[in-house]
């Protein structure tokens, strides 16, 4: 029932991606009465899906210690406590972002050897679809929890993008081994000396994301929800000027039917629905965050993303990386190191 729309979105992309998915299967956690006018608007998602009825919900202003204090019961309680039941292999959800964190950690716990989940985007890129995290669940980070992003990114890349050896990338302010704060000199120095089920191409820069220099970027929530925002509306800017100047005049107009199908297959590519689904990664269950405001579509991209995941051997990748770790006795040295540190604050998450 969370996200800027409820099931007047959900419902028709259920329909949606049941097209393309016709063995997967659905329920639906909200109010009976909405989803099932809903469903007797959309008869492919009434085939294939369930209403489990409850007239609680979480709304997007509340606060995760609110929204855990009074959220059994709710929606997105009760889609997670699904998985944890064994009644769902996945949920997806466009509620708040910071309650889905919060319940989804206190009802599934984190995985083995894991220490903190972690949001990854899937960003379009001049070579493809780059996965960038951690974009919002951790506002600060050490070498320990990096290293950890760089296993999961690699595995959820593998699983969703196709990546037989994903490349990854530690984002920096420089190439150079003696640029950064510790924690990334440190977490970048163990991934050089470790061999994973990924090739560590070592620092990257801002720029080399657009450009999709690898396919995994790994930073901090904080600088990776910044960059994120940024992004975003740096694509609703492009898109505002090149609006503008095809009706600047008789001309222009012309030109734009001229290049009408040029450009809508740029606005597909520059689409965020088309790469709709940031998963919470590290849980012991799959939790995938939907844009908060996305239609249709791109809330059945993100439906997508958590059945390729639920199908993929994506936690037993992670386990056996962190099983390597755990052998070299690298893992343990990187904790010792940190026990005196700062540890990152778990943040909020990006509000949708």
């Amino acid at each position: 029932m969370g996200g800027d729309h409820g099931p007047s979105v959900i419902v028709p992309a259920v329909a949606l991606a049941a097209k393309s998915l016709p063995d997967v299967r659905f329920l639906l956690h909200g109010d009976e009465v909405q989803l099932n006018a809903q469903l007797a608007k959309n008869p492919g998602a009434r085939a294939v899906s369930e209403v489990r009825h409850t007239d609680k919900a979480i709304s997007m202003e509340e606060k995760p210690a609110q929204a855990m204090r009074r959220g059994k019961g709710t929606s997105l309680w009760n889609a997670v406590e699904a998985i944890r039941a064994g009644e769902a292999a996945a949920c997806v959800s466009a509620g708040n972002t910071g309650a889905l964190m919060a319940i989804s950690k206190l009802i599934l716990r984190m995985g083995a050897n894991l220490e903190r989940p972690a949001i990854v985007a899937s960003w379009p890129t001049m070579r493809g679809v780059s996965a960038v995290l951690d974009v919002g669940a951790n506002v600060e980070s050490d070498a320990k929890q990096l290293i950890e992003f760089a296993i999961m990114g690699a595995a959820f890349h593998h699983a969703v993008h196709g990546s037989e050896r994903p490349t990854v990338g530690l984002l920096n302010v420089g190439s150079e081994d003696q640029k950064g704060h510790e924690e990334v000199r440190e977490a970048h120095a163990i991934l050089k000396d470790t061999k994973l089920d990924f090739d560590y191409r070592g620092f990257v820069e801002g720029t080399d994301i657009a450009k999709g220099t690898v396919d995994v970027v790994v930073t901090d929530g904080f600088t990776g929800n910044v960059a994120l925002k940024t992004a975003e509306g740096l694509a609703r800017f492009f898109a505002a000027e090149i609006k503008t100047t095809l009706t600047s005049g008789p001309l222009a107009m012309l030109g734009a039917v001229i290049a009408s199908g040029a450009l809508k297959k740029m606005r597909r590519r520059l689409d965020p629905g088309r790469v709709n689904g940031g998963p919470l990664l590290g849980l012991n269950g799959i939790v995938v965050k939907s844009h908060g405001g996305a239609d249709a579509l791109g809330y059945a991209s993100a439906i997508r993303v958590a059945v390729d995941l639920a199908r993929s051997d994506f936690s037993a990748e992670i386990d056996r990386n962190l099983n390597r770790l755990t052998e070299t006795g690298l893992k343990a040295g990187a904790e010792e190191e940190t026990a005196g540190g700062v540890s990152g604050a778990e943040g909020q998450g990006a509000s949708e």
